[in-house]
């Protein structure tokens, strides 16, 4: 049995109590940084074996995986923040748990983007979750694309490149495109900037940036 169980994306009180009960019971935890999930577990005074599983290893380690699943161990997969999937390591042992008719469960819990989505005042009756846009390849081509979507777009980006990807959407997507900038959910100092990109855009290029960033963009009328 394979639990994937969403961890906090800020506060620590951010956690369902069937996830704490899950985290107890089983054998493994897999973690994609140790140090992370530990700052977590020692919260709940939760003691359970954990051992690393990223991008950078989950290659290397799945087959090691399945082999303990089917002999009966449980195991659970925290990722930093989030749930695990959503731009984070899961696909992968996921799919082959499947192929192996390993039993997989998803508790239900924290994601960024919904509460930035429901946060912002952009329509959510459809919209589309684009993660990480490409850094250089492909990058052009895929806005060129979005351009033209009329669903709300929700992304994420990192502090470093946000005023750099909001002047690409101005370029893209025109600079009355409304838009909100939503960092540091469910922590101390949590932010939704709401606005047309080039409002936001200049906000954010004279006040800098901190914290995990989620971009909600209004789609084509």
């Amino acid at each position: 049995m394979l639990y994937l169980i969403p961890s906090p994306i800020g506060n620590l009180a951010d956690i369902t109590l069937r996830a704490i009960t899950i985290l107890n019971e089983v054998d493994l935890i897999l973690a994609e940084d140790t140090r992370t999930s530990s700052h977590l577990l020692k919260k709940y005074e939760i003691v359970k074996p954990l051992t690393p599983y990223h991008q950078h290893n989950e290659h290397q380690v799945v087959k090691h995986l399945l082999d303990q699943l089917q002999a009966g161990k449980k195991m659970a997969l925290l990722t930093d923040a989030g749930t695990p999937g959503i731009s984070d390591p899961a696909f992968l042992l996921v799919r082959e748990c499947i192929k192996e008719a390993i039993k997989v469960e998803c508790l239900p819990g924290a994601t960024a983007f919904v509460p930035a989505l429901v946060n912002s005042g952009i329509p959510t009756n459809r919209f589309a979750f684009e993660g990480f846009i490409p850094v250089k390849k492909g990058r052009q081509t895929l806005l060129k694309q979005l351009a033209e979507e009329e669903r709300t777009m929700v992304f994420y980006e990192s502090p470093m490149r946000l005023v750099k990807t909001l002047n690409d959407f101005i370029q893209y997507f025109g600079e009355e495109r409304i838009c909100c900038v939503s960092r540091e959910i469910s922590k101390m100092f949590e932010e939704n900037k709401r606005g047309s990109l080039k409002e936001v855009s200049a906000y954010f290029k004279e006040k800098g940036v901190k914290g995990e960033i989620v971009i909600v963009v209004q789609g084509k009328k």
